[in-house]
């Protein structure tokens, strides 16, 4: 006798013992067709379904949970639970080198005893190693059985639930076989083919967009400037293998971050080849037989004669492998690739699982960065040795590409298709450019080749692996940081910089008015009032520009020599952020020395890296290297906040804190939507980026397409241009203050009138008019008293302004009368008698007269309006009057 399979579930619904519950019966459900059968739902109506149909929940791939040490050896283990007709099928195909004996079946949840024998499973009674094992059935279910399995089970991606068949002697009770399948309901995150496509769609855009503003135009610096503004095909990388790599750290992952990372698993080198996994197997030390799990005959068994040597007493070496014609007969009856064969149920190869490929943990086990790598098919011995072919392989196709460009560009021009001139300095300079791709890309697998190779060096393994993984190690290291430090070096030592002592003072301050924090702020950016005022303060040192650059410009970036040589480093950086490329490649190495090297230390490992992305993130804030907005947004932002995010939600996973696997997995949703909403960020900008990079392709045309959208065109090229400065925006204008209203008069300026042009007398010397009639001189005209009242220099009142010429004021007829009968029996004056006695001192007594300004001559006619001053004809001038 022995005993039989249960199921165990964890995650979603732990009940999911649904599986536990195959009890050897059989349904009578017969198939009518053969393509539909008939089937009784829940509700007692007969129904048709189709033979074909996918299950509510069904095993995936299956593998040996003894380590390979079963005693069987299984080419098929299916089980499926349909919700339709309230059935589980069952199904198991293998042999085993076992001469006889006897099993027991039975589960867990019922924990009932049953004899296999009369349960379809004939080939079990008993067990011989010359008769291949085949068995099917299809058990009833009642709803009790399946009530505690929630609905979302049935619809929840990723499922997280296993079904273990254990198998045990029926002689000792003990344990014999042990298989596991993963549990499946057709809802996956695990899309690579469609999702990694799109992606890689999307990685070819960001990279034509690049290549292009890289390779047009004539001057450098102006190629640079563009180039700058292009979606950085680094950032795109980074984003990826930033996602993908988040499942090497060291803990126990949902199921659900697994297959979600899968997609982003071309990033980084981990692209399922089997013909290529093949060829490397007895290279990386992968071995096994890809088509059957267990350990019965296809390894050496070594455990010292002691489970199985107990259990059958006989000695290992001399256990025949199982006989030719059953393995023959088990690989034509249920090798998988045979979906179509006649000899059994097509219903099962649909959706049924494989034997798990050699290398590969258990199906159930997302535990490590091997648990990740098992949903693209790469065993974690492989990962380095794959992932460095592939950067091979990658390097070769884009130099290919490059060379191809080139050629084209010449038959083009050849045959006049295209402007002789056009892209020539590309073409005159195409050998540099493909010597830069490569430094690029060798540049951008950064970080993906450290990690992969520190990995192998704590994963261990066979010397080969481990001999290339340190001559690459050593490559990218002294490569990577040499060429990084040297470009600094180039630029200090001929770009003539002086270094100088600074300090870096730590400033209080506070965040949202309430959380208290440090900033760091240079002593020279310092008022010498605040330098007294920090918390505290180290020593540090700057550079200073003190010459000229040999084409008389102190901008890197302007530097044509530079840029030629070391562009493909510094040109996406701002002008005082060139340097950024050299922190780049600390940060990522530090980076990579936890998540590869650091895994037999999960706590180590995952603490270490989520501080690490802290200090990272705080300090990218503070340099704020990219020239490009979008460049900023990404690189420093989005993709910042999720690192630090993501690193931070894998502390949950420590086994230390023993987090149930509900809520373990709603973790691992959380850090997916972040993951997600970062990449749907990333393909926008990529869109966003494309266009851009059209607008700069088209800096040299007037007419541009389309229309509508010139306004945004220039002002796209006057943001590069003032970005290429890297100068601080001027400071808003400070808003003038509203005055209140007010009116005065400053000065007034006189203009020529036609009255200028009269000759009038000098009448400084006449009496004033309100002076007593004996004052006045005999004969002296009244309008010569006016003028000369308003020319007085003390008339300091009157309604006629300094400077103004006064016109003589009207007459009345009494006025008239009265100085007839003063001035009878005199001849009337002339201007000619007045000026002759005024000028000979006549009546001198009367020349002291009043300056006041002109009034009425009597009290008695104030009461007289004045009209609009006229010309006296009676006045002749003599002289012209000087303004």
């Amino acid at each position: 006798m022995a005993r039989f399979p249960f199921l165990s579930a964890s995650a979603w619904a732990t009940a999911f013992i649904l599986l536990n519950s195959l009890i050897p019966s059989v349904r009578a459900d017969e198939a009518s067709e053969s393509d539909t059968v008939t089937a009784t739902d829940s509700s007692g109506n007969v129904i048709a379904l189709a033979a074909d149909r996918y299950p509510a929940l069904y095993t995936g791939d299956f593998g040996d949970c003894m380590g390979g040490q079963s005693l069987i050896n299984i080419t098929s283990f299916d089980a499926a639970y349909y919700k339709d007709n309230m059935t589980v099928l069952f199904n198991l195909a293998g042999t085993t080198n076992l001469r006889n004996e006897s099993l027991m079946y039975g589960e867990d949840r019922f924990d009932i005893l049953f004899n296999p024998c009369n349960a379809n499973f004939a080939t079990l009674c008993p067990m011989n190693d010359s008769v291949p094992i085949i068995g099917q059935a299809i058990i009833p279910v009642s709803a009790s059985d399946v009530s505690a399995i929630p609905a979302i089970a049935l619809v929840i991606p990723d499922f997280e639930g296993s079904a273990v068949l254990r198998i045990f002697s029926n002689a000792t009770q003990t344990q014999i076989g042990c298989f596991q399948s993963v549990m499946r309901n057709g809802a996956s995150f695990s899309h690579p083919a469609a999702v990694g496509s799109v992606l890689g769609i999307f990685a070819i855009v960001a990279l034509l967009a690049s290549f292009a503003t890289a390779i047009y135009g004539i001057s450098v610096p102006q190629i640079r400037t563009h180039y700058a503004h292009s979606l950085s095909v680094l950032v795109v990388f980074e984003v990826f293998q930033s996602i993908f790599f988040s499942g090497a750290l060291s803990v126990n992952w949902p199921s659900v971050n697994a297959a979600w990372w899968s997609n982003f698993a071309w990033s980084a080198g981990m692209i399922y080849s089997k013909s290529m996994l093949d060829s490397m197997d007895s290279f990386t030390g992968v071995s096994g037989n890809s088509s059957q799990v267990g350990g019965a005959g296809s390894t050496v068994l070594n455990n010292n004669g002691g489970l199985q040597q107990q259990i059958y007493g006989r000695s290992l070496e001399l256990a025949n492998p199982f006989s030719k014609r059953a393995e023959e007969l088990a690989s034509r009856l249920y090798k998988r690739a045979a979906a179509t064969n006649s000899t059994s149920d097509p219903r099962m190869f649909k959706w049924a699982g494989l034997p798990v490929s050699p290398g590969l943990p258990i199906p159930g086990n997302w535990s490590n960065f091997a648990g990740e790598l098992s949903d693209v098919g790469v065993p974690a011995a492989d990962a380095f040795t794959v992932g460095f072919v592939w950067l091979l392989i990658l390097i070769l196709i884009l130099v290919a590409l490059t060379v191809a460009f080139k050629w084209t560009l010449e038959g083009l021009a050849t045959i006049k298709w295209i402007k002789h001139d056009r892209l020539a300095l590309f073409r005159s300079h195409w050998l540099g450019f493909t010597g830069l791709v490569v430094l690029r890309t060798l540049f951008i697998s950064f970080f993906m080749m450290m990690t992969l190779c520190l990995f192998q060096f704590s994963y261990g393994g066979k010397s080969g692996p481990i001999g290339i993984a340190a001559i690459v190690f050593l490559i990218f290291f002294v490569g990577g940081l040499g060429i990084a430090f040297y470009a600094c070096f180039y630029r200090v030592k001929f770009g003539q910089y002086q270094s100088s002592p600074e300090r870096i003072h730590l400033k209080q301050r506070k965040i949202m008015k309430f959380i208290p924090w440090v900033t760091t702020v240079r002593e020279s950016n310092l008022e010498e009032s605040e330098r007294t005022k920090t918390a505290a303060s180290v020593s540090f040192f700057k550079l200073d520009f003190v010459g000229e650059d040999a084409e008389g410009q102190n901008s890197v970036h302007e530097n044509a020599a530079y840029t030629k040589r070391f562009g493909w480093l510094s040109a996406r950086y701002r002008r005082t952020r060139w340097w950024f490329f050299a922190f780049w490649v600390v940060y990522q190495f530090v980076r990579a020395c936890f998540i590869g090297g650091a895994r037999g230390n999960p706590q180590a490992q995952v603490f270490g890296n989520f501080v690490w992305e802290v200090i990272a993130f705080i300090a990218i804030i503070k340099i704020n290297p990219y020239e490009g907005s979008r460049n900023t947004a990404l690189a420093v932002w989005m993709l910042g906040i999720v690192k630090v995010f993501t690193a931070g939600l894998t502390i949950a996973f420590l086994p230390q804190f023993n987090v149930a696997r509900i809520p373990t997995t709603v973790i691992g949703i959380v850090i997916i939507i972040a993951q997600g909403l970062l990449t749907i960020g990333l393909l926008i900008l990529i869109v966003l980026g494309a266009f851009s990079s059209y607008m700069s392709l088209t800096r040299n045309r007037e007419e541009f397409k389309p229309h509508g959208m010139e306004n945004i065109r220039m002002k796209y090229f006057d943001h590069v241009a003032e970005k290429a400065t890297d100068l601080p925006p001027p400071p808003p204008p400070i808003p003038e203050e509203p005055k209140e209203p007010y009116f005065s008069v400053n000065t007034v300026r006189r203009a020529p009138k036609i009255e200028d042009e009269d000759t009038v007398p000098d009448l400084a010397n006449l009496p004033h008019p309100n002076a007593s009639q004996q004052s006045f001189p005999n004969r002296r005209s009244r309008a010569n008293s006016a003028a000369y009242s308003m020319r007085s220099a003390n008339a300091g009142y009157g309604n006629v302004p300094f400077g103004a010429r006064v016109h003589r004021a009207s007459w009345s007829s009494r006025d008239f009368q009265n100085w007839q009968e003063n001035d009878s029996g005199r001849a009337p004056d002339t201007p000619s008698t007045i000026q002759s006695r005024v000028g000979s001192g006549h009546n001198t007594a009367n020349n002291s007269v009043s300056k006041t300004p002109l009034v009425r001559p009597s009290a008695s006619h104030s009461s007289l309006k004045p009209s609009t001053p006229t010309r006296d004809p009676l006045a002749q001038p003599t002289q012209e009057r000087t303004r």
